[in-house]
């Protein structure tokens, strides 16, 4: 029972590969790329572990669209108790405007057992630009408004004076505005360093999230890769803490 909700997080992981690959095997033209990846790390913040993580990230350019998927699962133990269990579904649509301008729409869904809240939901739209187009270096941000949903877990605590204090759950909806800058810059044809930042602003709690990582590759397949992310909660519910940080090191498969 420890492990079903990870086997869970992994199945939907492994369906978004199983899905996509019909389309993949019926024409090596048509766009589709992606990388898989297994991880290994540590964490700090509202927990204290070492985890392991699957990763699937796929994207597909039809004309002036481009269409992308991202899904996480980590899920870590200590002394046989879960310490850890996230995962983390999103999907986007971009429309290119012009050389530089584009469009996009964007949907993300969270579930992390170890925090203040049963899930955490995202939609929206906006514009983006791509600041930097070089041989070496890309750059885009972008930005736009939508809906931010939060359901809070309900709360058992003890007050002041020592009484049990009962915080009851609710769903929270609010307007939101998010942000995203997505950084690459290549040291040479084997070692890449990204950086990506995300922002997602609200009234009742604003989530802003780093990933910086290095990746080198080891086959035309195959790569290495470390990253530190830290994510960060301004407003979290009682008795929880505000960052959390991650320390991964993956096997990332390429196609």
């Amino acid at each position: 029972m420890k492990r079903l909700a990870f086997r869970t997080s992994a199945a939907l992981v492994a369906s978004a590969a199983i899905m996509v690959t019909p389309a993949l095997a019926q024409d090596d033209d048509n766009g589709w790329s992606g990388e898989g990846s297994f991880s290994a790390g540590t964490t700090t913040g509202n927990t204290e572990t070492t985890d392991l993580g699957l990763g699937l990230k796929l994207a597909r350019k039809a004309g002036v669209w481009t269409y992308s998927g991202e899904a996480v699962a980590d899920y870590g133990e200590i002394d046989g108790l879960e310490s850890r269990n996230r995962t983390f579904l999103a999907g986007s649509v971009d429309r290119q405007i012009n050389d530089r301008l584009f469009g996009f729409g964007r949907v993300s869904y969270e579930v992390d057992q170890f925090t203040g809240f049963d899930s955490r939901t995202f939609l929206g739209a906006g514009l983006g630009y791509e600041v930097l187009q070089a041989p070496q270096s890309t750059w885009s941000v972008r930005g736009g408004p939508g809906v931010k949903i939060d359901e809070v877990k309900r709360i058992i605590t003890t007050d002041a004076l020592g009484a049990a204090l009962i915080i009851p759950a609710e769903t929270e909806t609010s307007f939101a505005v998010v942000g995203k800058s997505e950084f690459e810059y290549a040291f040479n044809e084997s070692v890449t360093f990204t950086n990506v930042t995300d922002v997602l602003y609200a009234q009742e709690s604003t989530q802003i999230g780093n990933t910086a990582a290095i990746t080198a590759s080891l086959t035309d397949s195959l790569s290495a890769r470390v990253s530190f992310d830290v994510r960060h909660d301004t407003n979290p519910p009682l008795g929880f803490e505000d960052t959390d940080t991650a320390t991964k090191i993956a096997v990332v498969y390429g196609f």
